[in-house]
Order: C-alpha cells, then sequence, then structure tokens
C-alpha cells in the first residue's frame, strides 16, 4: 500500500475513516463452504438410516422422514448459503486497520486498527487444505474477540500474515 491509500483511509484529523471493506473471499470458498454443508448433513443424516435400517419396521418412517428431511435441507443449504456468504463476506487491509464484514442474517462489521493488533495467525483445517484456503486470525484487545478473514487463498493468506506482521511491528502503540 502507497502513502496516498493509507491517507485515503483517514479522515480528517487524522482519525480512522470507517467504510465497508471492498475485497471478496477466494471464489473456492463457495466448494469449501458447501463440502463443509454437506459433510454436516451427511453427520446427521447417516446415523438415522442405519437406525431405520437396524430397527424394527415400526421406527424405520420415524427414522427416516428427519433423515429425508435434513438431506434435503442439506442439500437446498448447501447451494443456497454459500451463495449468500460470498455476496456479504468482504475484507480489507489498509496501513491503518483491518476491515471485516461477515454474517449471513446478522451482519457484522468489524475494524481492528494497527495499534490495537497483537497476534496474526493463519489456519487450515483439513478442508481448507483440500481446497487450497486459509484462515487469518487477527486477535486484538478488543473485549469481541479476534477478527477473522476465511476463504483466502492459502498464499494470499500467508502474505497478509507477514505484511500484517511487518506493519503492526512498525505501527505504534501499546496494542491494549
Amino acid at each position: 500500500m502507497n502513502d496516498s491509500e493509507s491517507a485515503g483511509a483517514r479522515g480528517e484529523a487524522g482519525t480512522l475513516r470507517l467504510r465497508p471493506p471492498t475485497h471478496r473471499v477466494h471464489r473456492t470458498a463457495l466448494a469449501w463452504w458447501r463440502t463443509q454443508f454437506l459433510v454436516a448433513g451427511v453427520v446427521a443424516v447417516v446415523p438415522l438410516v442405519v437406525l431405520a435400517l437396524l430397527l424394527p419396521a415400526p421406527v424405520f418412517w420415524w427414522l427416516v422422514g428427519p433423515a429425508a428431511v435434513l438431506a434435503a435441507v442439506s442439500v437446498v443449504g448447501a447451494v443456497a448459503m454459500p451463495l449468500w456468504w460470498y455476496r456479504v463476506h468482504r475484507w480489507e487491509v489498509t496501513g491503518d486497520a483491518v476491515y471485516t464484514r461477515t454474517g449471513a442474517l446478522w451482519q457484522e462489521w468489524r475494524v481492528a486498527p494497527m495499534s490495537r493488533i497483537q497476534t496474526v495467525d493463519s489456519e487450515r483445517g483439513p478442508l481448507e487444505q483440500l481446497f487450497g484456503l486459509a484462515t487469518v486470525t487477527v486477535t486484538t484487545a478488543s473485549a469481541k474477540g479476534a477478527v477473522k478473514i476465511p476463504g483466502l487463498d492459502h498464499r494470499l493468506a500467508a502474505d497478509l500474515v507477514r505484511d500484517l506482521t511487518a506493519t503492526t511491528q512498525a505501527t505504534p502503540g501499546d496494542a491494549t
């Protein structure tokens, strides 16, 4: 980021200018979120189906019915929810702050000034590794907790962790 971009992020009298973040998560996050949704659905449906097959006939429909509903909800959710999340999730890092916007129904917009950042971490679970993604976690002194940026390309996430670490080390403040 150059000095003019950094200056553009600041309002009058050097205060942080609050605005929504601009970057979307990586497009592959759609497949990652869909897979998470479907895995959760399978974990819920398979035991019901197995029990239905093992238990006496009168219990069969009491288990297969809910399993069918859960399967349908999982498939519809796996199609619809990731599209919504992709539309809503945003992130941006400037020389002054880390901005995030997340959520489906209840949207959350977070701003973490560089002077408040304590640690920067990158995490890659098994599914994230499969899809080449990572989650960057920016821990601050906020009671609200860490700021997370999920669904980033793993190379971009590594660069972001490196750049944020360098920027926060060079930013005056006590991060409390």
